[in-house]
């Protein structure tokens, strides 16, 4: 699994004609099915399934005779209180740093400079262990909890200024509206209301692709332009790009929790707890910004 927000690709737990995790029948770690001609035959469905022959040699015999086979070993697996741990873990990291920079980089006139440029110092390293980990094959939870780490004295730089220069409890605002989404999100997903299947994450993909290639362009015109380059994060288009935003990561949310759930039925190792917890850290993140982006257009037209 390699779960992650909109500026990265996503791998799910199990493979289904190029597309992971979506429109497969789990088998909660379950053993192989053998195939025609080759009992021996991992199946295409479930990656993490464990080969039931592998672990009793007489289960071939066993099915001659009648005799039910023993159920193979599932010890290892991830379970769903090792992903909340694990986001808890990372989180919480990113909320003590966040929070560190808060308290310790005064956003005054005469400090805002410093405070701001470590802020984005911080930024800039935390991506680059974002990439890293994005394209390694196994989580490193020392890499991600340093994304965290660095990510969180960002956010606390960011959200220092927004709350304290333009708009006075808007970093409150930010992780209400946050947690709101994800709840809303997560009983939606468990109540069947949000289907993730392949439309829907084709869908999601090029929408995310298009928000990213038009930020990107606003970003370069406003750098090398000046001012607020096409406008895309002032004003009225500011209020809409921060609205399509919201609800990218909301669609990420849901793309989150069913890479988990595919994980956890699927038998995935448990290390791979690790790997949910970034990307539900990521896309959390993603959320915050855009919320506490969108206070402070609101906040700058009044």
């Amino acid at each position: 699994m390699r779960s992650r927000n909109p500026v990265f690709s996503r791998r799910g737990f199990s493979r289904d004609n190029g597309y992971a995790g979506f429109n497969t029948a789990p088998q909660a770690g379950g053993p192989a099915v053998a195939t025609q001609g080759n009992p021996y035959a991992q199946p295409t469905g479930n990656p993490y399934a464990q080969n039931p022959y592998a672990q009793n040699p007489y289960a071939q015999q066993d099915l001659q005779y009648g005799a039910p086979p023993q159920a193979p070993v599932t010890t290892g697996r991830m379970t769903m209180d090792d992903v909340v741990m694990r986001t808890a873990t990372t989180l919480g990291v990113l909320i003590v740093t966040a929070a560190l920079s808060w308290a310790l980089l005064p956003v005054d006139d005469a400090n805002i400079s410093r405070s701001y440029g470590i802020g984005i110092g911080a930024a800039l390293i935390g991506m680059v262990l974002a990439f890293v980990q994005s394209f390694k094959r196994k989580a490193s939870p020392a890499l991600i909890l340093s994304y965290a780490a660095f990510e969180g004295v960002f956010l606390g730089v960011v959200s220092s200024i927004v709350d304290n220069r333009i708009a006075d409890g808007a970093a409150m605002q930010a992780v209400i509206g946050t947690m709101a989404v994800f709840a809303g999100v997560l009983v939606a997903y468990k109540a069947g209301w949000i289907r993730v299947n392949r439309r829907f994450v084709g869908f999601v993909m090029a929408a995310a692709l298009g928000f990213i290639l038009l930020m990107t362009v606003n970003l370069l015109f406003a750098v090398f332009g000046g001012g607020d380059g096409l406008g895309f994060r002032s004003g009225a288009l500011g209020v809409i790009f921060g609205i399509v935003g919201i609800i990218l990561g909301a669609c990420f949310l849901a793309l989150d929790f069913k890479q988990v759930e595919d994980g956890v039925a699927y038998g995935a190792p448990r290390e791979e707890a690790w790997l949910a917890a970034f990307g539900l850290t990521l896309t959390l993140v993603w959320i915050y910004m855009e919320f506490l982006r969108l206070i402070s257009i609101l906040n700058s037209n009044d």
